[in-house]
């Protein structure tokens, strides 16, 4: 017998493998910690101590006598881990064992015996993913009332010679336009543009020219000529060392004035690997508003939601991190007291202007 018949004829013996399982021999083997993990806790299962000894024992002998494999084992055991009672879970255990066939067979058969769990129903929300090659996702729970009109109104043209995804996109996308449903809502996003590629776009040199927006995106110089640029132009203005400085347009509102500023000098929430885009930020006062912080653009700083309820407000506290003005950019400081970047969207107008 070669070394593999060898382990053939020792899988096929999995209780063998249980009684004398030990977790530590596995992980010094170099598998997968998983294996380590379940393979411990199914031997707690079947040859541990317990008060349900009898059950215990017919799961055994059932095991043998079904031929149960150390995978089907371990699913049986990944099956009946979410159920309430001890009791209960010895009951669909047996059960389980009693399957004869392959693991494809038990797998079909848990999933008329296992009882589906009783879990809440799921919040409902919109969540939104990164920027990937100019394309994000995004995914909605609501009342299945609401998504099944949804899905039924994508579903109306569809080419049956044509993969389905694609043009449920298309119909979507319609939906979203249609008399301006989207259009109107959406905040028009300030473009952030080095003087440099401002001049080589307007001498229609902006190809290969990226410009990022306080939205999240990316458009090139040409896309920005093309669509967007209007009579309308906003110019502001940084300082290498001290940031944004001030801005001037025919709208002079102090409160839209430093949003806008804050919105050009990152254009995403400064937490590192956050990819909230400054358009959907809150304006936040890096020394606290309560503890005399003044509203002036060297104290704000966009930040997301979330983060701006996590942010060490308290300069004495040091659980979280919190955000401080390093080089006239808004920068997350961890506890320890290192500045740590946020690299996902680096268009933010301190970044483009002086590499900041």
């Amino acid at each position: 017998m070669n070394d593999f018949e060898a382990f053939i004829a020792a899988a096929a013996r999995p209780m063998d493998i249980l009684a004398g399982f030990n977790r530590q021999a596995v992980v010094d083997a170099g598998m997968k910690s998983t294996l380590a993990a379940d393979g411990e806790k199914a031997r707690e299962v079947y040859f541990g101590p317990t008060k349900f000894s009898r059950k215990q024992a017919h799961a055994v002998r059932i095991a043998r006598e079904t031929g149960k494999s150390l995978d089907q084992i371990l699913f049986i055991e990944q099956q009946v881990r979410s159920l309430g009672t001890e009791k209960e879970k010895w009951t669909i255990r047996l059960a389980l064992l009693s399957v004869r066939g392959n693991y494809e067979t038990l797998k079909r058969r848990a999933k008329d015996i296992v009882p589906e769990p009783d879990t809440p129903a799921p919040e409902s929300a919109v969540r939104f993913g990164k920027e990937r090659k100019g394309k994000r996702t995004f995914s909605a729970t609501g009342d299945a009332r609401d998504i099944a009109a949804l899905e039924y109104a994508l579903r109306q043209k569809l080419d049956t010679t044509r993969p389905e995804g694609p043009q449920m996109y298309e119909a979507f996308h319609d939906l979203l336009h249609k008399d301006g449903a989207v259009a109107d809502a959406v905040p028009r996003p300030l473009v952030n543009i080095p003087l440099a590629d401002y001049i080589k776009i307007l001498g229609g040199q902006g190809d290969d020219t990226i410009l990022g927006l306080s939205d999240g995106t990316t458009m090139t110089g040409a896309e920005y000529l093309t669509h967007h640029h209007s009579k309308d132009l906003e110019v502001a203005l940084f300082h290498p060392q001290a940031g944004p400085v001030n801005l001037y347009n025919t709208k002079r509102f102090a409160n839209k004035k430093q949003r806008d500023l804050a919105r050009a000098t990152l254009t995403t929430c400064p937490v590192p690997d956050c990819r909230h885009a400054a358009d959907n930020c809150e304006v936040h006062h890096i020394e606290p508003w309560a503890r005399g912080g003044p509203t002036n653009m060297n104290n704000l700083s966009v930040l997301c939601r979330y983060h701006n309820r996590t942010n060490d407000d308290d300069p004495d506290r040091h659980n979280r991190g919190r955000i401080q003005v390093r080089d006239g950019t808004p920068t997350w400081v961890s506890p320890r007291g290192t500045p740590v970047p946020n690299t996902t969207h680096q268009y933010g107008a301190m970044h483009l202007l002086f590499g900041k």
